[in-house]
Protein backbone atom coordinates (compact mmCIF):
# COMPACT_ATOMS: atom_id res chain seq x y z
CA UNK A 1 0.00 0.00 0.00
CA UNK A 2 1.38 3.74 -0.67
CA UNK A 3 -0.43 6.62 0.41
CA UNK A 4 0.51 10.42 0.27
CA UNK A 5 -1.54 13.15 1.71
CA UNK A 6 -2.07 17.15 0.76
CA UNK A 7 -4.02 20.29 1.59
CA UNK A 8 -6.40 22.40 0.22
CA UNK A 9 -7.68 25.48 1.14
CA UNK A 10 -11.39 25.86 0.20
CA UNK A 11 -11.79 29.30 -1.45
CA UNK A 12 -15.14 31.04 -2.28
CA UNK A 13 -15.57 30.03 -6.02
CA UNK A 14 -15.44 26.07 -4.80
CA UNK A 15 -18.48 26.77 -2.88
CA UNK A 16 -22.12 27.32 -3.19
CA UNK A 17 -24.80 29.71 -2.24
CA UNK A 18 -24.90 27.81 0.93
CA UNK A 19 -21.05 27.91 1.44
CA UNK A 20 -20.64 24.30 1.00
CA UNK A 21 -18.27 22.99 -1.58
CA UNK A 22 -19.84 22.09 -4.61
CA UNK A 23 -20.42 17.88 -4.38
CA UNK A 24 -19.02 18.14 -8.69
CA UNK A 25 -15.40 19.67 -7.16
CA UNK A 26 -14.73 16.72 -5.38
CA UNK A 27 -13.54 14.97 -8.26
CA UNK A 28 -10.92 18.00 -8.85
CA UNK A 29 -9.43 16.96 -5.16
CA UNK A 30 -9.19 13.39 -6.25
CA UNK A 31 -7.36 14.05 -9.27
CA UNK A 32 -4.91 16.63 -6.91
CA UNK A 33 -4.45 13.98 -5.07
CA UNK A 34 -3.81 11.72 -7.61
CA UNK A 35 -0.80 13.98 -9.09
CA UNK A 36 0.62 14.52 -5.38
CA UNK A 37 0.52 10.92 -5.00
CA UNK A 38 2.77 10.54 -7.83
CA UNK A 39 5.21 13.36 -7.13
CA UNK A 40 5.66 12.01 -3.64
CA UNK A 41 7.12 9.02 -5.77
CA UNK A 42 9.18 11.39 -7.61
CA UNK A 43 7.53 11.11 -10.70
CA UNK A 44 4.12 13.06 -12.48
CA UNK A 45 1.58 12.46 -14.54
CA UNK A 46 4.29 14.67 -17.20
CA UNK A 47 6.41 12.06 -17.40
CA UNK A 48 3.99 8.94 -17.81
CA UNK A 49 2.68 10.77 -20.92
CA UNK A 50 5.70 11.46 -22.01
CA UNK A 51 5.97 7.48 -21.83
CA UNK A 52 3.01 7.21 -24.03
CA UNK A 53 0.32 6.08 -21.45
CA UNK A 54 -2.51 8.54 -21.09
CA UNK A 55 -5.07 7.28 -17.84
CA UNK A 56 -8.37 8.39 -18.05
CA UNK A 57 -10.64 7.76 -15.80
CA UNK A 58 -13.48 4.74 -16.35
CA UNK A 59 -15.45 4.89 -12.98
CA UNK A 60 -16.09 7.35 -9.93
CA UNK A 61 -17.49 6.47 -7.01
CA UNK A 62 -18.11 9.24 -4.06
CA UNK A 63 -19.78 9.39 -0.71
CA UNK A 64 -20.92 12.41 0.90
CA UNK A 65 -20.33 12.17 4.75
CA UNK A 66 -20.24 15.98 5.88
CA UNK A 67 -19.41 18.79 4.14
CA UNK A 68 -16.70 20.76 3.42
CA UNK A 69 -17.44 24.16 3.91
CA UNK A 70 -15.79 27.64 2.59
CA UNK A 71 -12.05 28.57 4.29
CA UNK A 72 -11.68 25.28 5.39
CA UNK A 73 -8.30 23.63 4.95
CA UNK A 74 -9.28 20.17 3.70
CA UNK A 75 -6.69 17.27 3.66
CA UNK A 76 -6.79 15.00 0.57
CA UNK A 77 -5.20 11.06 1.27
CA UNK A 78 -4.90 9.25 -1.36
CA UNK A 79 -4.20 5.71 -1.33
CA UNK A 80 -3.21 2.69 -3.62
CA UNK A 81 -4.57 -0.41 -1.71
CA UNK A 82 -3.53 -3.17 -4.94
CA UNK A 83 -0.25 -2.53 -7.05
CA UNK A 84 -1.58 -2.82 -10.52
CA UNK A 85 -1.61 -6.19 -12.40
CA UNK A 86 -2.35 -5.34 -15.72
CA UNK A 87 -3.98 -1.89 -17.23
CA UNK A 88 -6.52 -0.98 -14.63
CA UNK A 89 -5.62 1.05 -11.64
CA UNK A 90 -7.96 2.15 -8.29
CA UNK A 91 -7.13 4.90 -6.17
CA UNK A 92 -8.82 5.19 -2.86
CA UNK A 93 -9.73 8.49 -1.50
CA UNK A 94 -10.76 10.69 1.47
CA UNK A 95 -11.06 13.67 3.10
CA UNK A 96 -10.91 15.53 6.11
CA UNK A 97 -11.39 18.41 7.82
CA UNK A 98 -8.73 20.33 10.29
CA UNK A 99 -10.93 18.41 13.13
CA UNK A 100 -9.95 15.20 11.06
CA UNK A 101 -13.52 14.13 10.82
CA UNK A 102 -13.94 11.99 7.45
CA UNK A 103 -15.75 14.42 4.98
CA UNK A 104 -15.79 12.27 1.62
CA UNK A 105 -14.68 8.80 0.39
CA UNK A 106 -14.27 8.27 -3.44
CA UNK A 107 -12.68 5.40 -5.52
CA UNK A 108 -11.56 6.56 -8.95
CA UNK A 109 -10.48 3.45 -11.78
CA UNK A 110 -8.23 5.18 -14.07
CA UNK A 111 -7.33 2.71 -17.07
CA UNK A 112 -3.36 3.10 -18.67
CA UNK A 113 -3.81 3.31 -22.55
CA UNK A 114 -0.91 3.79 -24.90
CA UNK A 115 -2.04 7.84 -25.76
CA UNK A 116 -1.66 7.05 -30.03
CA UNK A 117 -4.01 4.15 -30.70
CA UNK A 118 -5.87 3.98 -27.56
CA UNK A 119 -5.37 0.56 -26.72
CA UNK A 120 -5.29 -0.63 -23.01
CA UNK A 121 -1.66 -1.38 -21.99
CA UNK A 122 0.35 -1.96 -18.58
CA UNK A 123 1.78 0.76 -16.27
CA UNK A 124 5.01 2.41 -17.35
CA UNK A 125 7.99 0.13 -15.79
CA UNK A 126 9.59 3.07 -14.17
CA UNK A 127 6.36 3.78 -12.26
CA UNK A 128 6.22 -0.36 -11.62
CA UNK A 129 9.50 -0.08 -10.01
CA UNK A 130 8.48 2.62 -7.95
CA UNK A 131 5.84 1.10 -6.74
CA UNK A 132 7.27 -2.08 -6.13
CA UNK A 133 9.27 -1.81 -2.46
CA UNK A 134 5.74 -0.40 -0.95
CA UNK A 135 4.29 -3.61 -1.62
CA UNK A 136 6.96 -6.28 -0.91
Amino acid sequence: MFAAENQIRIHYALTDQMGVVYHGHYAQFYEIGRAEWLRKLDYSYKDIEASGVIMPVVDIHSRFLRPAKYEDLITVKTTLKELPLHHKVVFHHEIYNEQGDLLNTGDVTLYFMQANDMKRCEMPQVLKEKLLPHFT
